[in-house]
């Protein structure tokens, strides 16, 4: 990390869920939290609590230099929706094979 600049990984404890237009995408009680430094908290959830069946794979790529190469997922012609990091950096390394949501609401 660069001075200043934090991420922190911590095992959930509360059951969370992303929905988009009133349709559940994703449903865990074992989300991983992401803080990092200037970005609001967000929620990792695993992937086999994740409806992969709902979401379409983007093109888009972008790179964080503290998290890696995010690979993205539309769902219902709202691009970019989803997104997850393959081959984390190793800080984050819990990351691999969870998917993050904009919008996930703890239940």
């Amino acid at each position: 990390m660069t001075q200043g600049h934090t991420i922190t990984v911590e095992q959930g404890t509360r059951r969370v869920r992303a929905v988009h237009d009133g349709r559940v995408l994703a449903e865990s009680d074992r989300p991983l939290i992401l803080r990092e430094t200037g970005c609001p908290v967000r929620y990792y959830l695993p992937a086999e609590d994740v409806r992969l069946d709902l979401l379409t794979v983007s093109e888009t790529r972008t790179h964080c230099p503290f998290k890696g190469t995010a690979s993205y997922w539309s769902v219902d012609g709202r691009a970019d929706l989803v997104w997850s990091y393959p081959d984390p950096e190793p800080g984050v390394a819990g990351i691999k094979d969870h998917l993050c949501f904009y919008d996930v609401e703890e239940v």
